[in-house]
């Protein structure tokens, strides 16, 4: 066990699978008491075993974070209470990735594409960042993504929601930094799905968008997971409204091959 979160205490959401379940994993690895949150009790109480097992404190609180207000109260008001009443530490990481070109995405998928992706953490760190104000301490750490920036077609809408989560990064550094929060966000690469036992199957489409770039491949939910304590810890108190790209280079550099270097 590490102590770089010693005593702290934290909510993951969407923490049932792939890269939020890894950050809850690792924020327990560092001694965080972790809430971890999603809709499948049996597979939050897989990572909570995961938890325990290790040596770590965990607890499950399901929510279906639909965007309504209510819905992110709920959550962020169960969490505390299971948290002894204080939260330190707040991923937004839930989020849902329905893909679709402009003139496929009916109204209904749209809405709720963005009541998952930004309107769920929105009232959800409206109703936890105050009370950390009050403390003079805390951490708000928000998922984007690499393609919010490094458009492809047949996603504009989940880019959107992204784009929007990072500009609220910046929004709520200004609004809660003063009272001692530090928010920032990271945005993952291309990020391979990998089942509770650590075994993955990357998708050649993932692989081929991982092309031209210094890392070359997919990344893992590890790699985000790091990001995620660093951001969360003392180590990270001098930095504020920050998105920290975890992507492999793919939106800072493009990789020429030299037999590729000579073609226009």
């Amino acid at each position: 066990m590490g102590s770089r979160l010693k005593n702290k205490t934290a909510l993951v959401t969407g923490s049932t699978s792939n890269i939020g379940r890894a950050i809850a994993v690792a924020f327990a690895a560092e001694g965080a008491h972790v809430i971890v949150s999603g809709r499948s009790r049996e597979r939050g109480d897989e990572v909570v075993r995961r938890i325990l097992d290790a040596g770590g404190r965990a607890d499950f609180v399901a929510a279906d974070l639909d965007g309504s207000a209510a819905a992110s109260r709920a959550l962020a008001a169960e969490a505390t209470d299971a948290l002894g009443g204080r939260m330190d530490v707040l991923v937004n990481n839930a989020g849902i990735f329905p893909s679709g070109s402009t003139t496929e995405i009916d109204e209904e998928t749209y809405d709720r594409i963005y009541a998952v992706n930004v309107k769920a953490p929105f009232f959800l760190t409206a109703a936890i960042a105050p009370r950390m104000t009050e403390r003079g301490t805390g951490a708000v750490i928000n998922l984007g993504s690499w393609i919010a920036r490094l458009a492809l077609p047949g996603s504009p809408v989940y880019s959107s929601t992204k784009g929007a989560m990072e500009t609220l990064t910046r929004s709520w550094a200004a609004e809660f930094g003063p009272s001692g929060v530090r928010v920032n966000a990271i945005s993952p690469g291309v990020v391979r799905e990998e089942d509770a036992d650590g075994s993955s199957n990357v998708p050649s489409a993932a692989g081929r968008m991982m092309r031209g770039t210094p890392h070359g491949t997919t990344g893992t939910p590890d790699a985000i997971a790091h990001a995620a304590v660093y951001l969360a810890s003392d180590e990270a108190a001098f930095v504020h409204g920050t998105v920290l790209d975890v992507d492999g280079g793919r939106v800072a550099v493009a990789v020429v091959h030299p037999e590729s270097a000579g073609e226009r």
